[in-house]
């Protein structure tokens, strides 16, 4: 496990510096958009698989809500649907749809869904997240875990809090808008899992993010 954090450490730290430019203007280094998609694609690869609580102890409310499982031969083609779908409800909204193999992230920036220092979804994003909800409900055979992150500013008694609430007021309005609770994890990671270099404004808007991971349901796992 050891060994396999110090690799993907090592992939982001070289992703990272990969995807520096030079401002012409002022002649210092900053993390292009094209290096923040793709650090964002290594922490979606590091993660993968590592769902809040683990599969197996989700059995039990999957089950009890008549929730079913994909089978083997048709997680690909069911994945390539749901992303299809909510690439084309997101489009414009500021929402990025991440896939890796058969799992989907869902990266919604904190400046579109909460005010600053607040976990209430704002109103104007209540729209896009109805679309993403109604997807979800549709593709009812997925885990779907709902993280918040924060950038490094302030401290961990506030950061901790703030990425756990904003991630549970994501999940309790997808919850009310049709999606399984069964289905539904959270977690706060506060500032400890970053996407980009928190040495700058456009580092830090990065990371202050919420996390969709949508993760197919397979034969086996219930």
């Amino acid at each position: 496990m050891h060994k396999t954090k110090m690799m993907a450490a090592m992939l982001a730290a070289s992703t990272l510096l990969a995807g520096c430019v030079t401002d012409p203007e002022t002649g210092q280094r900053r993390l292009s958009k094209a290096g923040i998609g793709a650090l964002a694609g290594t922490a979606l690869g590091a993660g993968a698989g590592a769902l809040v609580g683990g599969r197996h102890n989700r059995t039990e409310a999957i089950v009890g809500a008549g929730i079913g499982a994909i089978a083997g031969g048709a997680i690909g083609a069911y994945m390539d649907r749901q992303e299809a779908k909510l690439r084309e409800q997101t489009a414009g909204t500021g929402v990025e749809v991440e896939r890796q193999g058969d799992e989907l992230l869902l990266n919604m920036p904190a400046g579109i869904t909460f005010a600053t220092n607040s976990y209430e979804v704002q109103p104007q994003f209540r729209t896009t997240l109805d679309k993403v909800a109604s997807t979800l409900s549709e593709y009812g055979k997925t885990y779907v875990d709902v993280y918040g992150h924060t950038d490094s500013t302030g401290s961990d008694a506030i950061n901790e809090p703030l990425s756990r609430n904003r991630a549970e007021a994501v999940a309790n309005y997808l919850s009310s808008h049709g999606v399984a609770a069964a289905r539904i994890g959270t977690q706060g990671f506060g500032s400890r899992q970053p996407i980009a270099s928190n040495a700058t404004p456009e580092g830090r808007q990065a990371n202050r993010r919420v996390e969709i991971k949508i993760v197919p349901i397979k034969e086996g796992d219930i």
